[in-house]
């Protein structure tokens, strides 16, 4: 197991657009509560991992914010693209399954594309939906666990 960080929560009122931090976000059944993406579906919220936004930093030469990707939880600590669906995230009341790794890029029809030129969800974001709810915030922590485990672990 591993921890990692929760540097910020993000949330939007339309799908296909840059997510706004906010305080607190609140995890229910659907996902994230007032989020465009929550619903009974697999890709009820979206997490970035800070690692993956200061490579694209670095590669687009310019600072990208927090949400700037829709994602709902951007995170330091681990490569969420390294996950695998049925990978776990949890604290003392949450538990969030790894469904699917990336997504497909709508390009210039998406929001997000035209207003930073390029998007990393397509290969290093990663979507869960919510098995046990309860308030995420920036500074919180979760544990990772993944499915599959070697017997030495």
């Amino acid at each position: 197991m591993k921890e990692i960080v929760v540097l910020a929560v993000n949330i939007s009122e339309e799908k296909g657009t840059i997510k706004k931090p906010v305080d607190h976000i609140i995890l229910n059944e659907k996902g994230v509560e007032n989020d465009a993406h929550a619903g009974d579906w697999h890709r009820q919220l979206s997490l970035l991992a800070a690692e993956s936004i200061s490579r694209f930093e670095v590669s687009m030469n310019r600072k990208i914010n927090f949400g700037e990707f829709a994602e709902n939880i951007s995170t330091q600590g681990l490569e969420l693209k390294d996950c695998k669906p049925g990978d776990l995230f949890y604290n003392e009341t949450i538990r969030l399954e790894v469904t699917q790794i990336g997504k497909s890029c709508h390009g210039s029809n998406c929001e997000i594309f035209k207003e930073v030129g390029n998007c990393v969800m397509p290969k290093e974001g990663i979507f869960a939906r919510v098995i046990s709810g309860g308030v995420l915030k920036a500074g919180d922590k979760l544990w990772y666990q993944p499915i599959n485990l070697p017997n030495n672990e």
